[in-house]
């Protein structure tokens, strides 16, 4: 049995899942399509070393910004996309997965000189044998930029969002300046901004209050050796990290060693809890979703930390990118997380 953890808050957690319906969050960044193909596996090919998989079924879900706000929906969220896909069947079947998973399109435009970004995974006895990538990493050019920073601006302005979540994949529509602006026309409209970045623009995110990557992408981010994952360690990444960005809140994910906090007064390492592993895919956008809503709502670092490393865990459990069951981690924080 886990041990459970003693944290005192001032929101008991029926209140702070209900509130959680009150947010509008704008998930701005690289969308994509999930696609997954299952079959069994009885033999290797005659043709080559590999082997031959007897497909019996195909499935689309949502991945990239679209899981980020495919997680906020299913924690009660109202949650917009602002993002582009491109003229083609792949990005008329996200549009459609996305509409049919009430997440709001008003702001997702079809660039007809880009490709719908599409990761299709091949799966036999729930294990991935292959993964195919269908994708377009040139950033946007100016042009398409300056029309997208318009296309946040004017979501910014009509909508009025509590959060705005980066989710940066590295597949060009997020430019450095394209980040810039957009976190000063949050900063002017006292908007919650969080980001879940890639290396290429990793340290463009100057400001964000929620800074939220990987150890592996502090390091290769930051250009640093491999370093122990103590306290001492996380804590110095925090302090190089604040002297190049000036942000508010380091969660740097630890995968199954759970999560570090930092929120300039407190830190600490939050332990996984024991899982059945059967995917990490998908796990670090639970992560993102779950900590700008519990951050927006109770401005308790340490709490969001705390409910987004269960978050991630529970999705784990499942294979392919999943939306956490809101009903489930508010029974888990209840039985994990005593105040």
């Amino acid at each position: 049995m886990p041990k459970k953890i003693n944290w005192v808050t001032m929101h008991p957690f029926d209140s702070l899942f209900e509130q959680c319906k009150t947010l509008k969050v704008g998930v701005v960044g690289d969308v994509m399509l999930d696609a997954y193909m299952w079959g069994n596996t009885e033999r290797i090919s005659p043709e080559a070393p590999v082997p031959v998989v007897a497909l019996n079924k195909k499935e689309y879900r949502l991945g990239g910004a679209g899981n980020v706000a495919w997680n906020l929906v299913a924690m009660g969220a109202t949650a917009f996309i602002v993002s582009a896909v491109g003229s083609d069947e792949n990005g008329e079947k996200l549009t459609a997965l996305l509409q049919e998973s009430a997440i709001k399109t008003d702001y997702l435009s079809i660039s007809a000189g880009r490709i719908t970004t599409t990761k299709t995974r091949i799966i036999s006895r729930n294990q991935q044998m292959m993964r195919l990538d269908e994708e377009q990493t040139d950033e946007l050019c100016p042009e398409a930029e300056a029309l997208f920073i318009d296309q946040i601006n004017s979501f910014i302005q009509k909508e009025q969002p509590d959060i705005l979540i980066f989710e940066d994949y590295n597949k060009g529509v997020l430019t450095a300046n394209v980040i810039k602006r957009t976190i000063e026309l949050c900063k002017a409209a006292g908007i919650l901004t969080a980001s879940d970045p890639k290396r290429r623009n990793f340290l463009a995110y100057e400001g964000v209050d929620l800074f939220k990557p990987n150890l592996k992408e502090v390091r290769e981010g930051l250009s640093l050796t491999e370093m122990d994952v103590s306290k001492a360690s996380l804590m110095n990444m925090h302090d190089l990290l604040f002297q190049k960005m000036n942000h508010t809140i380091s969660l740097i994910t630890l995968s199954e060693k759970g999560i570090f906090y930092h929120d300039g007064s407190s830190s600490d390492i939050i332990p996984a809890h024991f899982r059945n592993i059967a995917d990490v895919s998908g796990a670090g956008d639970t992560v993102i979703a779950v900590a700008a809503l519990m951050q927006r709502i109770s401005g308790n670092a340490k709490l969001a930390a705390g409910i987004a490393n269960l978050a991630g865990g529970i999705v784990c459990e499942s294979v392919g990118t999943v939306a956490i069951d809101r009903d489930r981690l508010l029974h888990t924080c209840k039985n994990l997380i005593v105040s």
